[in-house]
């Protein structure tokens, strides 16, 4: 777990330190030119060149969809052009300006994909087909380029070798490789237990051909936006552009930022002047990342829309892989620009006819505090962001109000009507957006992770060095922290970045200090009465299970609801869906989430209904349906109707047998318990097995003493026995425990459930749960992943290992309602060991799951 930790610390440090290099190199080349030449050089670049970079930019994105649409001719799950159009744009457009990393486990191609009918194991295939053919597209673009044009690699870089010739040759080698790969090997490769299996040479070259002009026509992009000239030929200019793609991807800043300009500069500088080139870079950043981004942004909109008129006229899957849960994580990094927008705007000089028309109106001293508060105020949002990702109510409400405070100020500060503009489009963005940020705790509580705080220090280390350089000809001196003037824009930019830096450090350290939150242990007798109250107000029974003692509880703030909850390996598994409530769920399972995030584990739900879907896909789990229940209801339960003749005649063996039923009281438990060991043990014998547990009750004689038992007896003497959970309100009844001697008439245990059921009527419960039937119901039409044609596969011919198939014919014969049951977890290559940890709880360890 600590190296784990490490490892995802070291990522963003390393990026956090390449990203202040470049700074730092960017700041020594620019030593001789000012802010202002920058926004010449942009106002001067010719409108022609930048149509065509438009164009190229739209005709980059259409060829990005080649990857797509070869990835689904690869899995044979084909889809109509305009939706592999429309998720290729919408994932390309994020995953190219801020990684899959800001999404915080939900991905853009899982969201739409698996609204379209692929499956999960589907899905993760395309994922890897395209970004495969994304390396393999560079790796033969680099390696034509590097051999073609080498460049001369400049000392500053500090590299054991001068040209990149040899990182052309390795490049060719290994795309070689892959195809003679393809070519040769007939049988999948095996990955950590999973199966892969290559695309023919045919599909492969197609691979490499639309990645490799999709690299082309993105160089192409900055190209025609660079001043001609003759010592810059487009294949040279290549030759730039994907070593400095390369060393940006390498540094895990999401688009390279920084370091992808500062690669560029340093090869360009020789050629074109400085400020030239950092404006055509602005203009290729703001035409081929943002824009794009801005329109993915309002196609996903449309599309929330276009789904939600949708559910109006159609019911929604239980499983509901729908946008509304994408929308946090797109208000996330909106709101994070906008902070971003906020702070860069007050490290830059404001335009002077807009001071002399604002000094008409306002005074002085409100544009100065105006601009110092506007600051403060991009500090806040960078940190709101973290929060709206986590769903918090407080995070919307604080956002709200500082997006309103933000448009007043950038008006009075220098009547900056862009800024303002981005922001009451943010505001009213996020006013209809109540119900996605549902979560009440404080947001105090929570705690930023390293990448989120890379990614603030990043942005105030960017407006720290915007400023130094748009001010670098004012010369430092003690008095302009004290000058207050129309036109003194280096004070203003001085005394906002001590108080962001000041804002930032206070977050920073309040959010570090906080109290340590407090964890779950295993069941204690201290929490019986915690627990009591929500067990006996339950309307389902599975949450007399905690009662158990063998695993974990985290109960809500005011101790109302629980999860329960073992770990094996790295797999935090929770039993159901929280016990109390309904109010209490969101906020219990995002605190589970967080608390298995914070140790480093997988955080599951076995066993869930379909209700709380929504939930578990905000926290980017995959929900995989893994049986049906069976569920009777009692007050249409008759032996007597004719499709249950067999269960009559069963009925009537037994009773001819001498054998008759009781219900003994939960206080009346204990002198039976050593008659009840002895079927326990005789049955276990029986079956060559070993107690089951987590999700089942087990033997135990303090566990057994808290509930009722119903029994089957014979001359006084205990044939079969199960103890009885009662659900609140009589809602539920079901059995959990069940043994009988291995000596009992046949059909004992379907006398005993029909007399409990026939008890329960009387006593007035609604419905008896028969529990639930692994692996039945998935070979439906609703559900056509991979994971259901093998569940059902295993289904149909697994019984050497467990009779599924009897098991369903056994609940069958009480012509159940039978509700769907899910597992909650992370998808792709932890599925496999999640289900191995779920196997070893279930069995009380492996030796248990290997000698099943």
């Amino acid at each position: 777990m600590i190296k784990k930790k490490v490892t995802h610390t070291i990522g963003p440090l390393l990026g956090l330190l390449l990203f202040t290099a470049a700074l730092f190199v960017l700041h020594r080349e620019l030593k001789d030119y000012s802010y202002h030449d920058i926004i010449r050089s942009l106002k001067e670049l010719p409108t022609v060149r930048i149509y065509a970079a438009l164009v190229l930019t739209i005709l980059n994105y259409l060829v990005m969809t080649g990857y797509d649409s070869l990835a689904l001719r690869y899995i044979r799950n084909p889809l109509a052009y305009r939706k592999i159009a429309f998720a290729s744009f919408i994932g390309y457009a994020f995953s190219t300006n801020i990684g899959l990393s800001m999404i915080a486990g939900s991905s853009v191609r899982y969201r739409l994909y698996s609204a379209w009918g692929l499956s999960t194991i589907d899905i993760t295939k395309v994922v890897a087909f395209y970004t495969l053919a994304l390396w393999l597209g560079l790796g033969t673009v680099a390696g034509v380029m590097f051999l073609i044009e080498p460049l001369a690699l400049p000392l500053l870089l500090h590299l054991p070798f001068s040209s990149i010739q040899l990182l052309g040759i390795l490049f060719l080698i290994l795309v070689g490789g892959y195809l003679s790969l393809c070519a040769l090997r007939k049988r999948p490769l095996r990955i950590r237990g999973w199966e892969l299996s290559l695309p023919s040479v045919r599909l492969s070259l197609y691979q490499i051909t639309v990645a490799s002009l999709d690299w082309s026509l993105g160089g192409a992009v900055l190209y025609v936006l660079l001043p001609a000239s003759p010592v810059l030929s487009y294949p040279a200019f290549l030759s730039i552009f994907l070593l400095a793609q390369i060393v940006g991807m390498l540094s895990q800043i999401p688009g390279g930022l920084g370091i992808f300009e500062t690669m560029v500069l340093t090869f360009l500088k020789p050629i074109l002047p400085i400020h030239v080139i950092l404006g055509s870079l602005l203009v290729y950043r703001a035409i081929y990342y943002l824009l794009p981004l801005v329109i993915a942004t309002m196609l996903l909109g449309l599309h929330e829309i276009f789904q939600r008129k949708a559910e109006v006229t159609k019911a929604v899957l239980v499983l509901g892989q729908r946008i509304p849960g994408l929308l946090p994580n797109v208000f996330a990094f909106a709101i994070f620009i906008s902070g971003a927008v906020l702070l860069f705007s007050g490290a830059t000089p404001a335009v002077n006819w807009h001071l002399s028309w604002l000094k008409e109106f306002i005074p002085l001293a409100v544009i100065e505090i105006s601009h110092f508060l506007a600051s403060l105020v991009g500090v806040g949002l960078l940190f709101l962001a973290w929060g709206l990702q986590r769903r918090l109510d407080g995070a919307y409400l604080l956002t709200l109000s500082l997006l309103g405070a933000g448009i007043i100020l950038s008006l009075f500060k220098g009547f900056d009507y862009k800024e303002t503009l981005l922001l009451l489009i943010m505001f009213c963005t996020l006013l209809p957006s109540r119900r996605h940020f549902y979560r009440k705790t404080s947001l105090i509580s929570q705690r930023l992770t390293f990448g989120w705080i890379a990614a603030i220090i990043l942005v105030l280390l960017c407006s720290i060095w915007l400023g130094i350089f748009s001010y670098k000809h004012v010369a430092y001196a003690q008095d302009l922290w004290w000058q207050f003037t129309l036109y003194g824009n280096a004070p203003r930019f001085l005394r906002a970045a001590v108080g962001s830096i000041g804002a930032a450090l206070f977050i920073a350290f309040a959010n570090l200090l906080r109290s340590a939150p407090v964890e779950s242990r295993l069941f204690g007798p201290a929490d019986f009465e915690k627990a009591w109250t929500s067990i006996k107000d339950s309307r389902r029974t599975y949450a007399n299970l905690a009662l158990l003692g063998d695993k974990a509880l985290l109960f809500s703030e005011n101790k109302t609801a629980f999860i329960m909850y073992g770990i094996e390996g790295r797999s935090w598994v929770a039993l159901g869906d929280p016990v109390g409530p309904e109010k209490e769920t969101a906020e219990l399972v995002w605190r589970f989430y967080e608390m298995c995030d914070r140790h480093d584990g997988w955080t599951v739900f076995y066993e869930v209904y379909g209700q709380n879907a929504g939930i578990y896909l905000d926290l980017g789990l995959t929900l995989f349906k893994i049986g049906e229940e069976a569920r009777i209801p009692l007050e249409t339960f008759f032996v007597e109707k004719d499709d249950r003749r067999n269960l009559r005649r069963l009925h009537h063996k037994v009773e001819r047998k001498g054998c008759t039923f009781k219900i003994v009281p939960s206080g009346q438990i204990g002198p039976l318990l050593p008659e009840f060991k002895k079927i326990s043990d005789a049955w276990l014998e029986s079956k060559n097995t070993k107690e089951k547990k987590f999700s089942l009750g087990y033997f135990d004689e303090q566990y057994l003493k808290k509930f009722p038992a119903g029994i089957v007896q014979r001359d006084e003497k205990v044939l079969a026995f199960t103890n009885i959970f009662c659900g609140a309100e009589k809602e539920e009844l079901s059995a959990d425990l069940m043994r009988h001697l291995p000596t009992a008439p046949n059909g004992i245990m379907d006398y005993l459930f029909v007399e409990l059921m026939l008890w329960g009527k009387r006593e007035g419960y609604r419905w008896f749960n028969l529990g639930m039937a692994p692996l039945s119901g998935l070979e439906g039409p609703d559900f056509p992943s991979l994971w259901n044609r093998f569940g059902s596969f295993v289904f149909h011919h697994g019984e050497h290992f467990y009779n599924f198939q009897g098991l369903r014919e056994f609940k069958e014969k009480f012509k159940p309602f039978w509700e769907p049951k899910y597992l909650a977890s992370p998808a792709g290559p932890a599925l496999p060991r999640i289900l191995v940890n779920i196997a070893s709880l279930l069995s009380g360890g492996l030796k248990g799951v290997v000698s099943k």
